[in-house]
Protein backbone atom coordinates (compact mmCIF):
# COMPACT_ATOMS: atom_id res chain seq x y z
CA UNK A 1 0.00 0.00 0.00
CA UNK A 2 1.55 3.31 -0.75
CA UNK A 3 2.46 5.99 1.88
CA UNK A 4 -0.44 8.51 0.27
CA UNK A 5 -3.35 6.25 1.34
CA UNK A 6 -3.71 7.07 5.22
CA UNK A 7 -6.61 6.85 7.50
CA UNK A 8 -6.98 10.32 9.59
CA UNK A 9 -8.01 8.70 12.78
CA UNK A 10 -5.35 5.71 12.64
CA UNK A 11 -2.80 8.50 11.81
CA UNK A 12 -4.22 10.27 15.11
CA UNK A 13 -4.74 7.39 17.89
CA UNK A 14 -1.00 6.26 16.79
CA UNK A 15 0.33 10.16 17.14
CA UNK A 16 -1.35 9.98 20.49
CA UNK A 17 0.81 7.06 21.89
CA UNK A 18 3.94 8.29 20.19
CA UNK A 19 3.97 11.85 21.86
CA UNK A 20 3.34 9.82 25.33
CA UNK A 21 6.75 7.86 24.21
CA UNK A 22 8.15 11.04 23.35
CA UNK A 23 6.96 13.12 26.72
CA UNK A 24 8.17 9.80 28.60
CA UNK A 25 5.26 10.82 31.51
CA UNK A 26 1.73 11.80 32.21
CA UNK A 27 -0.27 14.10 30.33
CA UNK A 28 -3.29 16.58 30.28
CA UNK A 29 -5.55 16.78 27.95
CA UNK A 30 -4.52 20.48 27.17
CA UNK A 31 -0.48 18.70 26.45
CA UNK A 32 -1.46 15.94 24.39
CA UNK A 33 -3.28 17.99 21.83
CA UNK A 34 -0.31 20.52 22.11
CA UNK A 35 2.16 17.87 21.28
CA UNK A 36 -0.29 15.98 18.54
CA UNK A 37 -0.94 19.80 17.16
CA UNK A 38 -4.88 18.98 17.02
CA UNK A 39 -7.83 20.89 18.64
CA UNK A 40 -8.07 20.33 22.59
CA UNK A 41 -11.92 19.11 21.27
CA UNK A 42 -10.90 16.49 18.27
CA UNK A 43 -8.46 15.28 21.52
CA UNK A 44 -11.16 15.28 24.15
CA UNK A 45 -13.42 12.66 21.94
CA UNK A 46 -10.28 10.64 20.71
CA UNK A 47 -8.49 10.85 24.76
CA UNK A 48 -12.44 9.51 26.14
CA UNK A 49 -12.36 6.67 23.38
CA UNK A 50 -9.22 5.64 24.43
CA UNK A 51 -10.51 5.81 28.44
CA UNK A 52 -13.52 4.29 27.65
CA UNK A 53 -11.60 0.94 25.57
CA UNK A 54 -9.08 0.94 28.74
CA UNK A 55 -5.59 2.31 26.93
CA UNK A 56 -5.92 5.27 28.78
CA UNK A 57 -6.32 6.23 32.41
CA UNK A 58 -6.10 8.94 34.66
CA UNK A 59 -3.04 9.05 36.62
CA UNK A 60 -2.76 11.13 39.64
CA UNK A 61 -6.16 12.62 39.42
CA UNK A 62 -8.72 13.25 36.68
CA UNK A 63 -6.62 15.60 34.81
CA UNK A 64 -3.92 13.86 33.33
CA UNK A 65 -3.84 10.58 31.56
CA UNK A 66 -1.05 8.05 30.86
CA UNK A 67 -1.60 4.60 28.44
CA UNK A 68 -1.87 1.58 30.60
CA UNK A 69 -0.44 -1.74 31.05
CA UNK A 70 -3.52 -3.41 28.16
CA UNK A 71 -1.39 -1.74 25.40
CA UNK A 72 1.40 -3.78 26.73
CA UNK A 73 -0.22 -6.61 27.09
CA UNK A 74 -1.33 -6.46 23.53
CA UNK A 75 1.42 -6.06 21.69
CA UNK A 76 3.33 -8.76 23.46
CA UNK A 77 0.80 -10.97 23.31
CA UNK A 78 0.34 -10.16 19.28
CA UNK A 79 4.05 -10.59 19.21
CA UNK A 80 4.43 -13.78 20.99
CA UNK A 81 2.10 -14.76 17.68
CA UNK A 82 3.76 -13.43 14.80
CA UNK A 83 4.40 -16.24 12.16
CA UNK A 84 7.68 -14.31 11.30
CA UNK A 85 9.13 -12.57 14.16
CA UNK A 86 8.55 -15.32 16.62
CA UNK A 87 10.84 -17.81 14.39
CA UNK A 88 13.38 -15.65 12.85
CA UNK A 89 13.93 -13.42 16.46
CA UNK A 90 16.19 -16.03 18.36
CA UNK A 91 18.06 -16.45 14.83
CA UNK A 92 18.81 -12.52 14.86
CA UNK A 93 19.91 -12.53 18.27
CA UNK A 94 22.50 -15.22 17.44
CA UNK A 95 23.26 -13.21 14.75
CA UNK A 96 23.47 -10.11 16.62
CA UNK A 97 26.11 -11.66 19.38
CA UNK A 98 28.29 -13.28 16.32
CA UNK A 99 29.37 -10.33 14.60
CA UNK A 100 28.96 -7.88 17.45
CA UNK A 101 26.90 -5.10 15.93
CA UNK A 102 23.25 -3.84 15.45
CA UNK A 103 21.23 -5.98 13.28
CA UNK A 104 17.96 -4.97 11.04
CA UNK A 105 15.47 -6.45 9.44
CA UNK A 106 13.37 -4.64 6.97
CA UNK A 107 10.58 -5.01 4.23
CA UNK A 108 10.41 -2.85 1.23
CA UNK A 109 7.17 0.09 1.55
CA UNK A 110 6.93 1.46 -1.38
CA UNK A 111 9.83 3.68 -2.44
CA UNK A 112 11.33 3.37 1.40
CA UNK A 113 12.80 0.32 3.32
CA UNK A 114 10.50 -0.14 6.77
CA UNK A 115 12.17 -1.20 9.91
CA UNK A 116 10.41 -4.27 10.87
CA UNK A 117 12.93 -5.59 13.90
CA UNK A 118 15.88 -4.16 15.10
CA UNK A 119 18.31 -5.61 17.62
CA UNK A 120 20.97 -3.08 18.79
CA UNK A 121 24.72 -4.20 19.73
CA UNK A 122 25.88 -4.33 23.39
CA UNK A 123 28.39 -1.62 22.24
CA UNK A 124 28.37 1.75 23.30
CA UNK A 125 29.56 3.02 20.18
CA UNK A 126 26.77 1.36 17.58
CA UNK A 127 24.48 2.00 14.98
CA UNK A 128 21.08 2.61 16.20
CA UNK A 129 17.70 3.09 14.91
CA UNK A 130 13.57 2.16 15.84
CA UNK A 131 11.59 -0.24 14.77
CA UNK A 132 9.03 1.39 11.67
CA UNK A 133 12.00 3.89 10.92
CA UNK A 134 11.89 4.67 7.19
CA UNK A 135 15.23 4.73 4.94
CA UNK A 136 15.69 5.41 1.35
CA UNK A 137 15.73 2.05 -0.70
CA UNK A 138 18.60 4.46 -2.96
CA UNK A 139 20.56 5.10 0.02
CA UNK A 140 20.56 1.90 2.12
CA UNK A 141 22.04 -1.52 2.26
CA UNK A 142 18.59 -3.14 2.79
CA UNK A 143 16.80 -1.47 0.34
CA UNK A 144 19.74 -2.32 -2.50
CA UNK A 145 18.89 -5.72 -1.03
CA UNK A 146 15.22 -5.51 -1.36
CA UNK A 147 15.79 -4.20 -5.11
CA UNK A 148 18.06 -7.36 -5.70
CA UNK A 149 14.91 -9.60 -4.49
CA UNK A 150 13.02 -7.92 -7.71
CA UNK A 151 12.81 -9.06 -11.40
CA UNK A 152 15.17 -6.96 -13.53
CA UNK A 153 12.30 -5.59 -14.91
CA UNK A 154 10.24 -4.46 -11.70
CA UNK A 155 13.85 -3.49 -10.53
CA UNK A 156 14.44 -1.21 -13.33
CA UNK A 157 10.97 0.47 -13.43
CA UNK A 158 11.06 1.32 -9.79
CA UNK A 159 14.14 2.75 -9.84
CA UNK A 160 13.17 5.66 -11.88
CA UNK A 161 10.71 6.81 -9.37
CA UNK A 162 12.79 7.49 -6.61
CA UNK A 163 14.16 10.92 -5.84
CA UNK A 164 17.84 10.42 -5.20
CA UNK A 165 17.89 12.79 -2.15
CA UNK A 166 21.81 13.35 -1.30
CA UNK A 167 21.66 12.21 2.11
CA UNK A 168 25.79 11.83 1.96
CA UNK A 169 28.14 12.92 -0.45
CA UNK A 170 28.70 9.21 -1.03
CA UNK A 171 25.10 8.57 -1.93
CA UNK A 172 24.45 6.65 -5.04
CA UNK A 173 23.11 9.79 -7.37
CA UNK A 174 20.77 8.27 -10.04
CA UNK A 175 18.85 5.36 -11.33
CA UNK A 176 21.64 3.92 -13.22
CA UNK A 177 24.23 4.04 -11.09
CA UNK A 178 21.56 2.31 -8.17
CA UNK A 179 20.84 -0.05 -10.85
CA UNK A 180 24.88 -1.23 -11.66
CA UNK A 181 25.02 -0.87 -8.04
CA UNK A 182 22.28 -3.52 -7.23
CA UNK A 183 23.18 -5.89 -10.20
CA UNK A 184 27.10 -6.00 -8.49
CA UNK A 185 25.32 -7.21 -5.04
CA UNK A 186 23.36 -9.59 -6.71
CA UNK A 187 26.21 -11.31 -7.80
CA UNK A 188 28.36 -10.59 -5.45
CA UNK A 189 25.57 -12.29 -3.38
CA UNK A 190 25.09 -9.23 -0.96
CA UNK A 191 24.83 -5.90 -0.70
CA UNK A 192 26.49 -2.98 1.14
CA UNK A 193 26.44 0.56 1.83
CA UNK A 194 29.69 2.61 2.97
CA UNK A 195 28.67 5.99 4.41
CA UNK A 196 25.52 6.28 1.97
CA UNK A 197 23.07 7.02 4.47
CA UNK A 198 25.18 8.01 7.43
CA UNK A 199 28.34 9.04 6.51
CA UNK A 200 30.38 6.98 9.36
CA UNK A 201 27.83 4.16 9.22
CA UNK A 202 28.68 0.82 7.02
CA UNK A 203 26.25 -1.94 6.31
CA UNK A 204 26.06 -5.94 4.82
CA UNK A 205 22.63 -6.60 3.67
CA UNK A 206 21.25 -9.75 1.60
CA UNK A 207 17.34 -10.10 0.92
CA UNK A 208 15.12 -13.63 1.92
CA UNK A 209 11.79 -15.05 1.61
CA UNK A 210 10.57 -14.95 5.05
CA UNK A 211 7.01 -16.59 4.51
CA UNK A 212 6.90 -16.25 1.54
CA UNK A 213 7.18 -12.06 1.29
CA UNK A 214 10.57 -10.59 0.31
CA UNK A 215 12.59 -8.88 3.60
CA UNK A 216 15.69 -8.20 3.85
CA UNK A 217 18.91 -8.73 6.88
CA UNK A 218 21.33 -5.71 7.37
CA UNK A 219 24.38 -5.77 9.85
CA UNK A 220 25.26 -2.33 10.62
CA UNK A 221 27.91 0.05 12.64
CA UNK A 222 30.61 2.43 12.42
CA UNK A 223 32.93 2.32 9.06
CA UNK A 224 36.08 1.72 10.83
CA UNK A 225 34.86 -1.37 12.66
CA UNK A 226 33.19 -2.85 9.63
CA UNK A 227 35.10 -2.11 6.42
CA UNK A 228 37.31 -4.70 7.38
CA UNK A 229 35.22 -7.42 8.20
CA UNK A 230 32.34 -6.87 5.40
CA UNK A 231 32.85 -10.67 3.74
CA UNK A 232 33.16 -12.23 7.45
CA UNK A 233 29.80 -10.49 8.44
CA UNK A 234 28.34 -11.65 5.02
CA UNK A 235 29.06 -15.25 5.61
CA UNK A 236 27.22 -14.53 8.89
CA UNK A 237 24.19 -13.36 7.29
CA UNK A 238 24.18 -15.87 4.33
CA UNK A 239 24.05 -18.71 6.97
CA UNK A 240 21.19 -16.96 9.49
CA UNK A 241 19.36 -15.88 6.44
CA UNK A 242 18.98 -19.91 5.19
CA UNK A 243 18.03 -20.56 8.97
CA UNK A 244 15.61 -17.90 8.56
CA UNK A 245 14.36 -19.14 5.51
CA UNK A 246 13.82 -23.10 6.77
CA UNK A 247 12.33 -21.72 9.86
CA UNK A 248 9.04 -19.62 8.09
CA UNK A 249 8.84 -21.76 5.02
Amino acid sequence: MGLEKRVKAADRTLDLFEAFQKAGRPMSLSEIALAMDIPVSSCHGLVNTLVSRGYLGPVGGPRSYYPSRLLYELGRNLLARDPVLSKVTPILEVLRDKCGETVVLGRRLDKYVQYVHVLEAAKTIRYTASVSDLRSLHSSALGKALLGALPEERRAALVQTLDYERVTPNTVPNAKRLLADVAAGEARGWHMTQGESVVDVAAVAKWVLLGGEPHAVAIAGPLNRMAPLMEKHARLLTAANTEMAAATS
